[in-house]
């Protein structure tokens, strides 16, 4: 089945209703038949019948065998980062979501995880950073916020060389234009609270794995059901109704965004533009071979700070906001919001400065967004 029926039809089972919309089933706990007997759900942390639905869809759609619904992105990536042991390494694309990093850096830092930022999008500096105790590589392509493409069948074949796992954050692209997993990757990871979402309204994460039956997926499958993060039922049915849109909203959103990249790029004060759906971005040819699409997010540099921060306040149909991959177009100022907390070392090897915006384009019209970002460029100026 492609992509698109999936994504409408998921992985819905007609009952005696003949309910198009799977049920939103409510229930903490179930009811046995008899002795040593289930229905395959005995308790609401452990499974639900429409998160088993949800995280069914999720694992058709990134040609997984399993996944997991949790509570958010951080919550995913915080199972990933559980699966490593005191003394283990982990190597980090260094171009990264801020909240990654805090993680890290503040938290498992403490328990004895050692770690290493490189450029994933340079195979050879990866490879020069594995060590023997390196047990994980965790990238983003495209990468937040400086829109770096890395190579994850590369990534994946030096990771296994080494003895280790391969994770990637999928949320840029969905599983709509990328599958990491067929190309090598262990895990995939995600913030549903995005693209798969793409309404605000939904904080989720996810986590997908090749098989259902091996030992990393006992070894998440015990972490998840033993700490608890799990989705709740109704943000679970909201997933499942946001999924069924998800083709025609990112199909959108990729489109608005190449002809907002090929705009900004028209502009004077304007002066540089992330967009691996440019044919002259570094990463362009790469992202063809691996993607079926660039997705919705622009980052752009102008020609100052002050003018990046009088754009915040000026913008009008466009919200100044955090987070992404909404209907909505948002535009947001990493240096402040999503990487407050980045190290200063890689702030500078990554070229993340306060005149860089970033822009989550939305589902609107194309015409209405270019006039928001051009009265908006040009009245600040004036301040």
């Amino acid at each position: 089945m492609n992509d698109d029926s999936i994504e409408v039809h998921g992985a819905h089972v007609y009952d005696a209703t003949g309910a198009i919309s799977e049920p939103i089933y409510l229930s903490a706990t179930y009811r046995h038949p008899g002795y040593k007997q289930s229905t395959g759900f005995d308790y609401g942390r452990v499974a639900n019948p429409t998160r088993k639905e949800l995280e069914d869809v999720l694992a058709k759609l990134e040609r997984g065998q399993r996944a997991w619904a949790v509570s958010s992105g951080m919550a995913a990536i915080n199972m990933v980062l559980h699966l490593l042991n005191p003394g283990d390494h982990i190597l980090l694309s260094e171009d990264l979501y801020g909240g990654t990093v805090r993680l890290v850096n503040d938290i498992y830092k403490k328990y004895g995880l050692t770690f290493d930022y490189v450029n994933t999008a340079d195979l050879e500096a990866t490879a020069a950073k594995i060590r023997p105790e390196t047990k994980m590589i965790f990238i983003e392509t495209p990468s937040n916020p400086m829109m770096l493409v890395s190579d994850i069948r590369a990534i994946a074949e030096l990771a296994h060389k080494n003895g280790a796992l391969l994770t990637v954050d999928n949320t840029f692209l969905s599983p709509h234009f990328q599958k990491p997993l067929t190309l090598g990757a262990d895990i995939v990871v995600h913030s549903g609270t995005k693209y798969l979402c793409g309404h605000n309204d939904v904080i989720a994460g996810f986590l997908v794995v090749r098989e259902a039956a091996n030992e990393l997926a006992r070894r998440i499958d015990r972490l998840v059901v033993s700490s608890g993060p799990m989705l709740s039922s109704m943000d679970a049915w909201l997933m499942l109704r946001s999924l069924k849109t998800l083709g025609v909203r990112v199909e959108r959103q990729a489109a608005n965004a190449l002809a907002i990249a090929n705009w900004l790029r028209t502009q004077p004060r304007v002066k540089a533009v992330y967009y691996p759906g440019l044919p002259d971005h570094p990463g362009h040819a790469l992202q063809e071979r691996q993607a079926t699409g660039s997705g919705g997010m622009v980052s752009f540099k102008v020609e100052s700070a002050a003018l990046a921060q009088a754009m915040l306040g000026r913008v009008s149909l466009i919200s100044f906001a955090e987070s992404l991959g909404g209907v909505e177009t948002l535009l947001t100022y990493p240096r402040v919001q999503t990487h407050a907390e980045m190290p200063e070392e890689l702030l500078r090897e990554t070229g993340l400065d306060d005149t860089l915006l970033r822009l989550s384009v939305g589902i609107e019209h194309i015409d209405d967004i270019l006039a928001d970002l051009d009265q908006a460029l040009a009245i600040a100026v004036q301040v």
